[in-house]
């Protein structure tokens, strides 16, 4: 899964420059006076890796709790279920000093989050007031939100998981007199709900995904290069290698190091050169970021196998071929409940084609998505990153209190298809109906229709068979044989994502101390320099230069990689320019 373009929302605006055009007189350079500030703020810059990195060791010794924004108590432990899996159920207890009987209405659904195993630790969908947890809970619903725990336990799959979601589900629906709680699937967690949905039939409510791909074979050619990746890459055997290594875990770092990877232009360069400009202002937020970005968690061998066997090489999921265990496929078309999609047109993880691509694959039109009796509301965002979608405060001000003030609307709706329009004239994101409106525009299923190359899909999952069967059977008993407890700790504590991020250590590093107290002594002199200071603008448009010409070489690089991926599997164009973009 799997970029970083995903967290523009979350970084400051973009670095450009553009130098003032008034006929004032401007103060001529002072040299001395800018490289005193541009040493004050590279101290500045250091302690703040230095703190980052301590951070992320307090948080691995503390256990990686959550990292929720609200207070909460815990309900259910699916540690201690007969079916063990790393999952926990969480009640909303609290927020912004509001408990629970002051902030829940008894008459609006119960809401469950459920946040992705993705690399990283869950939170994304709370650690904010301005998200989805804050959102729903100013809005009167009852919340819920769904945690797991760093490690998996031992041996388990994604049949382990669906049941303690089951559990879950009923838990809720226990608690609100058998009332169907709205799930909230965010990115990998949106398959997981969908799933969940499809065995849960009558007893979930309306299914909400966010940034959640179904379709992985879906996307632009030049846009969304990592669906070629698993064909080059030979398929699924490096993944059995990697949790092989890791002793039948897959480290999560794996999974983050590949979002980095997507586009280094903004998570290896700007991201850091944001931190240096404007370090006096910013530094506390790249701090919380970062407090999730580097906590790493893992999957076990049996999910990461069946994850990119079947979705991200296979596409199972849309063709509803999926297997859930030995006795059970998956099937979408049982789904009953009325599906939310948001997607958005900035999100390079997740775009709006693999997105709703599987609704055209599941309903062979209009008609038959009708008479399926389901009802389908989607709604996109011309500009939001990935991350964005779940915690951007315009993004969670307005279209998820769209999406929780119109439920009862969209469950009213005839069976079809329908796209969400929100006119919102004041511009405010903080607003509430009637000051916004709401409509929903029959569409056709024939709309969501997208060109996909499957010949040359299924070409890379048969090699991926192949190649799976090939390691299965003579490699990978023997990298078992060799792997302990003791290499795999090592490996982990060698992947580049940690080495990056502990070498600013104070206990790694012992220069690191000779920073910090340089910091704190810069602190409490620090006068920064004008942001309008000619020679801080001329840093600036250096440092948007070399960005630009780091984003030139990454689309050199994916141009590569899908003509590779061409004239490996076949010599037609991964997608083709008639497609229409679906309405914004």
């Amino acid at each position: 899964m799997n970029t970083v373009a995903s967290i523009k929302p979350l970084l400051p605006a973009n670095l450009n420059v553009t130098s003032s055009t008034s006929d004032t007189p401007q103060p001529l350079p002072d040299p001395a006076a800018y490289g005193r500030d541009l040493w004050e703020r590279s101290v500045l810059f250091m302690d703040t890796l230095r703190e980052r990195a301590d951070n992320m060791i307090a948080h691995e010794r503390a256990g990686m709790p959550p990292l929720l924004d609200f207070k909460y108590e815990t309900l259910l432990d699916a540690r201690q279920f007969g079916r063990s899996a790393n999952y926990a159920l969480l009640r909303i207890t609290e927020v912004d000093g509001n408990c629970w009987d002051d902030c829940v209405d008894d008459t609006k659904p119960p809401v469950i989050v459920v946040d992705p195993r993705a690399g990283h630790g869950p939170g994304i969908g709370g650690f904010k007031r301005d998200s989805e947890v804050g959102m729903a809970m100013a809005e009167g619903h009852p919340v819920y939100f769904v945690i797991f725990f760093p490690e998996p336990e031992p041996d388990q799959t994604l049949e382990d998981v669906l049941f303690a979601l089951r559990r879950f589900v009923e838990e809720v629906s226990a608690r609100h007199d058998g009332a169907a709680p709205v799930l909230y699937g965010n990115c990998q967690a949106g398959w997981a709900v969908t799933l969940l949905a499809a065995h849960c039939e009558g007893l979930a409510g309306p299914v909400v995904l966010n940034g959640s791909p179904l379709s992985y074979w879906a996307g632009e050619e030049g846009v969304n290069p990592m669906r070629v990746t698993g064909g080059l890459l030979g398929g699924a055997w490096l993944a059995h290698l990697t949790a092989d290594l890791g002793d039948g875990r897959f480290d999560g770092a794996w999974l983050a190091q590949n979002f980095e990877s997507l586009k280094p232009e903004k998570a290896i360069w700007e991201k850091y050169a944001n931190l240096l400009t404007n370090v006096d202002t910013e530094r506390d937020r790249f701090l919380d970021f970062e407090r999730w970005w580097n906590g790493f968690y893992t999957l076990s061998r049996p999910e990461i196998l069946s994850i990119t066997q079947n979705l991200f090489i296979g596409n199972q999921l849309e063709s509803g071929e999926m297997p859930i265990g030995d006795h059970c496929v998956a099937d979408l078309r049982k789904i009953k409940s009325p599906m939310i999609v948001f997607a958005s047109y900035g999100d390079n993880i997740t775009p709006p084609a693999q997105a709703l691509g599987w609704i055209p694959e599941v309903y062979k039109d209009t008609a038959d998505l009708k008479a399926a009796g389901q009802r389908i509301v989607y709604l996109t965002n011309a500009h939001v990153g990935h991350l964005g979608i779940f915690v951007s405060a315009s993004v969670a001000k307005l279209e998820h209190r769209a999406i929780l003030e119109s439920l009862d609307k969209i469950e009213k709706l005839k069976p079809g298809l329908y796209e969400m329009k929100i006119d919102n004239p004041s511009g405010d994101p903080d607003c509430h109906a009637p000051e916004y409106k709401v409509t929903f525009e029959p569409r056709k299923v024939s709309d969501l229709k997208h060109d996909v190359p499957e010949q040359a899909f299924e070409k890379v999952e048969q090699v991926s068979k192949i190649n799976e069967a090939f390691y299965s059977t003579f490699v990978s008993p023997w990298v078992r044989l060799m792997t302990t407890p003791a290499s795999a700790e090592m490996l982990r504590l060698m992947h580049p994502m940690r080495v990056s991020r502990l070498m600013f250590s104070e206990g790694y590093n012992p220069w690191m101390q000779f920073v910090r107290q340089t910091a704190t002594s810069i602190a409490e002199t620090r006068v920064p320099l004008e942001p309008g200071n000619s020679m801080i603008q001329r840093e600036r448009a250096a440092i948007s230069a070399v960005g630009d010409a780091i984003e030139r070489a990454r689309i050199k690089r994916d141009a590569t990689y899908e003509r590779t991926f061409r004239t490996l599997f076949g010599n037609e164009k991964l997608d083709t320019d008639s497609n229409p973009r679906m309405p914004v």
